[in-house]
Parts: C-alpha cells; sequence; structure tokens
C-alpha cells in the first residue's frame, strides 16, 4: 500500500478507501490509485483486513461437485450476484454425505467466511442445527428443511406436481404413476402431495400401487418403473422426480419395447440438457435454478445485514417445457 500510495502521490489511508470503498475519493484520485495498483499489481490482504473489520467478504458455498446436475448453473449464479455484491465465493464438496458435509462446513468456517450457502446432505441434521443453534448466517439452498431454522430457497414442488398430473389427465390418461424422491428430503414428500392433489383435481382415484421411489439415481427410476410395469392394470402415464430417474425411467421402457409417449408417456421434474436431444423429447418441469442461486445470495446478504429477523423460506415455481414424451399436442399452452 505504501508503493501503490507514492506512486499516485497519495496518502495511504486514501488507497485504503479506494481499496475497501470506504469513503467517498475524487474520480481523478481514484484513477491514480487504480493505475497505480495495476502498475505493482497490489492484491491487498483480505485476512489482515478481516482482523481489522470483522469480515473476510466472502462466501462458502458447500454443496456435493456429483449429486447436483445442475452445479454449474447453480455455482455460476451465486458467484455472479456474490460478485455484485462485493463477495467472493469459496467452494466445498460435501460428498452429499453427513461426514462431507461436517468436514466442508468446518474448513468453510475456519477461513472465516462471512455466511455459508449450503445444500443439505441426505439424513443431516446434526450440521444444520449447528448453524442454527450457533447463529452461523446461513441459507439452505434446492433442498429446503422444515426441520431447522435457517433461511432457505428452493423450487415450489406441490402446484407444479399437481400441474404434471392435469397436463397428463388432460391428454385422457387414467392410470398416472408416480416415481417419488429420496424419502428424507422434503421435496419428495412436497411432490407425493402434489401428485395426489392433481389426482384429486382431475377426478381421479389414488392407487398405492401406482407409487414407487425412495431414490434419486438413475438405477432408481429403472427399478421403480420395472415395479410399475408389473402392476395389473399398469400405468399409461409415470411423472419422475428428477432427471436422473428420468433417465433411468426412459431405459427401462425402451428395454420392455414400449414407444415412449405412445405405449407410454414419461414427465419429469427437472430440465436436463439431453430433453431436447433424444426421441421423443422429453417433457419436463424446469427448477429455476439461476434464480435459486441468485435469491440464496440476497437472503444471505440480508442475514448479515439483519441478524435478528425470523428465517425465511423462498419456493420459486418451476416452468413446465412441453415437448413429445407426453404424448399430447405439442402446441398446447406449457407455463
Amino acid at each position: 500500500m505504501d508503493d501503490v500510495a507514492k506512486l499516485a502521490g497519495v496518502s495511504i489511508s486514501t488507497v485504503s478507501h479506494v481499496v475497501n470503498e470506504t469513503r467517498a475519493v475524487a474520480v481523478s484520485t481514484r484513477a491514480r490509485v487504480l493505475a497505480a495498483i495495476e502498475s505493482t499489481g497490489y492484491t491487498g490482504n483480505a485476512i489482515a483486513r478481516s482482523l481489522v473489520t470483522g469480515g473476510t467478504k466472502s462466501i462458502g458455498v458447500a454443496m456435493s461437485l456429483l449429486a447436483n446436475p445442475h452445479l454449474a448453473e447453480l455455482i455460476h449464479a451465486i458467484e455472479a450476484e456474490a460478485t455484485r455484491a462485493g463477495y467472493t465465493i469459496l467452494l466445498g464438496d460435501t460428498l452429499d454425505s453427513p461426514d462431507g458435509e461436517r468436514d466442508a462446513v468446518r474448513k468453510l468456517q475456519a477461513r472465516r467466511v462471512d455466511g455459508m450457502l449450503l445444500t443439505p446432505a441426505p439424513g443431516d441434521t446434526a450440521t444444520l442445527e449447528q448453524l442454527a443453534r450457533t447463529g452461523v448466517p446461513a441459507v439452505l439452498v434446492d433442498r429446503v428443511s422444515h426441520k431447522v431454522k435457517l433461511d432457505q430457497v428452493g423450487p415450489e414442488n406441490i402446484q407444479s406436481t399437481s400441474a404434471l398430473v392435469s397436463h397428463l389427465a388432460a391428454a385422457g390418461h387414467r392410470r398416472i404413476a408416480f416415481i417419488s424422491g429420496v424419502e428424507w428430503m422434503v421435496a419428495s414428500e412436497e411432490r407425493t402431495l402434489g401428485y395426489r392433489l392433481g389426482l384429486g383435481r382431475a377426478g381421479l382415484r389414488w392407487d398405492s400401487n401406482l407409487v414407487a421411489g425412495g431414490g434419486a439415481s438413475h438405477e432408481d427410476g429403472v427399478l421403480a418403473l420395472r415395479r410399475l410395469l408389473t402392476v395389473p392394470e399398469r400405468p399409461t402415464a409415470v411423472i419422475t422426480g428428477n432427471g436422473a430417474m428420468t433417465a433411468g425411467a426412459v431405459r427401462e421402457a425402451t428395454a420392455h419395447g414400449l414407444r415412449i409417449g405412445e405405449d407410454l408417456a414419461i414427465v419429469g421434474h427437472d430440465e436436463v440438457e439431453w430433453a431436447e436431444l433424444v426421441r421423443p423429447s422429453i417433457t419436463t418441469m424446469a427448477h429455476p435454478v439461476d434464480e435459486i442461486g441468485r435469491t440464496a445470495v440476497r437472503l444471505l446478504l440480508d442475514r448479515l445485514n439483519d441478524r435478528e429477523h425470523a428465517p425465511r423460506t423462498v419456493l420459486l415455481p418451476p416452468r413446465l417445457i412441453h415437448r413429445e414424451s407426453c404424448g399430447c399436442d405439442r402446441t398446447a399452452a406449457s407455463g
């Protein structure tokens, strides 16, 4: 900073005000300081600055690098919103396991992040409860929980799943099956509720034989549809809980010689990059991944500014992308 100040012909405090944006500086003076910074390669010392300000202007992001198919899009949205607010992000891989999550959170806290964005690992409430109990500013992203008092943002699941049922029922389907997700996830419970709601709205009877699941992988989709196809009066349409299980269902239907969109309609939650590439193309309920990431950052910044307000849950509506696998008129309106 001393070298920058001498080169720009200003005081060290002026350099500090320019770097930390703690006070207005004349445009010409600011330009000289920035030019001097560029010339000297000065980067500042975030750790030293944190000892003075009490913050590092950094956000920890704890997520699974393998379990989230939309991770790149989500991280891009988070980083763009964080950068706009003057923050950097540090990423920790939770491995989608309780132990991995605890380790990632601990390492991010050791880096003195100001707050944390977290996609909870299956079955781990201990880490979430500790964050809530110790008052660490944190936001749950994509996977919400009713068990902890933390800010959170994710997709709306009840009405969107009901809309998928309504879409299929409007095409004449009366045996609509549902492949649900992991049992512990709130999203799975909500989508099952939305499925039942949609059946009721369409005047269709609930049949437990038409519900299978308890997983989230490609193989789970294969096994679930395999079981559903053994039902005496088998389904003519299937709704899946995520993109991986949609792929599994498509694979299993094809293995049985079924024509997707004709013998069996398949629609699913999560937009996947291959949905438009296969034939028939796949009708999906696309989650607003970009807006989820940006909203997560905004919630965290609000929490950093006011740590006393009640935790908020934001549910963002997905969008139906109408393609061919539902077997109905593609020109119909889709939300």
